[in-house]
């Protein structure tokens, strides 16, 4: 159970932090690198003011819009994050549920601990979307393609920003490859540290420990481990090539996630992009790359309205998703968020998270004079800058 007290994501994510072992929590919360880019995802929201419209009277304001061609209640997905079940024992089956419950988008990572099509029957209202890596290669993507078409996901993600795994060098330190090894005799130098959080030991040893991933099944062995996922992705990289070869076997829509430059937004819409993510993998990758806000309105101007544009990173606020918006998001995707509540209660919690940011969504809105999503545009903000905004 989560304190009255936790009354926003800086809230849960010290929750998060008392309940999971360092390892774990760190996991979610760390970056590449130096973490200059996961600081500025964060940072870029600060340098953004509000141009509010005073002496209006909101009663209502309506959060709801269309991502896709699918309506959800505020414009909020929640974004692919693997390894959850690490997290917290029910993983994606509560993160999915509690975006079913909230009316908001999900997003499932090919690094899932359950079955797509367990997912699926957790979140029966949608939207679904299933984000693709080429883990074993092209016939075990093209099976899992066609199992997310009859699950009824309804868009393919394609991140194309991991040529190869980022440095996450609180990883290293930490040991978390050991902990996601096959091995469980490995983790008897880390117990001390694991004991200090026994609820969350508890349940991990409960829940058996993740140690494979059921959506990507190399034919003739089973579903691939967790120390083999991790070598393979090196080896995983999507090109633009593979982009045409998955639009002719994927009926629905395709999202390209990792967006940061106008030339990328171009090729993402020649290869039939219904959708863009504009993403620096939430500062877990190239470390050094621009935030994602500032890099939203020269994708923006790019697409043009040929695509719905999206972004993720660094956002820990309601009235950060309405920055984004005025700049042009369609919608937003957060991931560590919903991680901290995840980590901190379970399912509840990320239900918890989704609630903070709809009362943040409704306040700021009220506070802008804006009585609609719709209505907002570049005009509500002065766009980012080089210091702080006070």
């Amino acid at each position: 159970m989560l304190p009255p007290h936790v009354v926003n994501i800086a809230d849960l994510r010290r929750a998060a932090e008392r309940r999971l072992p360092r390892v774990v929590f760190d996991y979610i919360d760390g970056g590449a690198e130096d973490e200059v880019t996961l600081q500025e995802n964060e940072r870029a929201f600060r340098t953004v003011s509000f141009r509010p419209r005073n002496a209006v009277c909101v009663d209502r304001c309506e959060l709801d819009t269309n991502v896709l061609g699918s309506r959800v209640s505020m414009p909020l997905l929640l974004a692919p994050c693997g390894f959850s079940r690490l997290v917290h024992p029910r993983g994606e089956l509560a993160a999915a549920r509690a975006a079913a419950k909230a009316g908001v988008g999900f997003t499932l990572s090919t690094m899932s601990g359950y079955r797509l099509e367990d997912v699926a029957h957790a979140n029966p209202s949608g939207p679904l979307w299933y984000q693709l890596y080429l883990l074993g290669g092209r016939a075990v993507a093209e099976e899992v393609i066609e199992r997310a078409r009859l699950a009824r996901f309804t868009a393919l993600v394609i991140t194309i920003d991991t040529a190869t795994s980022g440095m996450r060098e609180r990883d290293v330190r930490n040991g978390s490859n050991v902990l996601m090894s096959d091995n469980k005799l490995a983790m008897i130098p880390f117990l001390p540290r694991l004991l200090a959080h026994p609820r969350w030991l508890t349940s991990y040893l409960l829940d058996g420990g993740p140690s494979t991933f059921p959506n990507i099944v190399v034919p003739g062995r089973g579903p691939m481990c967790l120390q083999e996922a991790r070598a393979a992705l090196r080896h995983s990289a999507v090109t633009w090539k593979d982009l045409s070869w998955i639009r002719e076997i994927w009926p629905g829509p395709i999202v390209v996630k990792g967006v940061l430059t106008r030339d990328d937004a171009a090729k993402a819409l020649d290869k039939g992009a219904a959708a863009i993510i504009v993403s620096n993998h939430g500062g877990r990758q190239l470390d050094g790359a621009p935030a994602a806000l500032r890099a939203l309105p020269e994708v923006v101007e790019t697409v043009n309205g040929r695509a719905d544009v999206l972004m993720d990173g660094g956002i820990r606020r309601g009235s950060d998703v309405l920055k984004a918006i005025c700049l042009g998001a369609r919608a937003v995707l957060v991931g560590r968020a919903y991680m901290y509540g995840l980590g901190a209660a379970g399912e509840d919690g990320v239900s918890r998270a989704l609630e903070i940011l709809r009362a943040d969504l409704t306040r700021t809105m009220a506070l802008l004079g804006c009585a609609s999503i719709a209505e907002l545009n570049q005009s509500f903000v002065a766009p980012p800058s080089g210091q702080p905004a006070c």
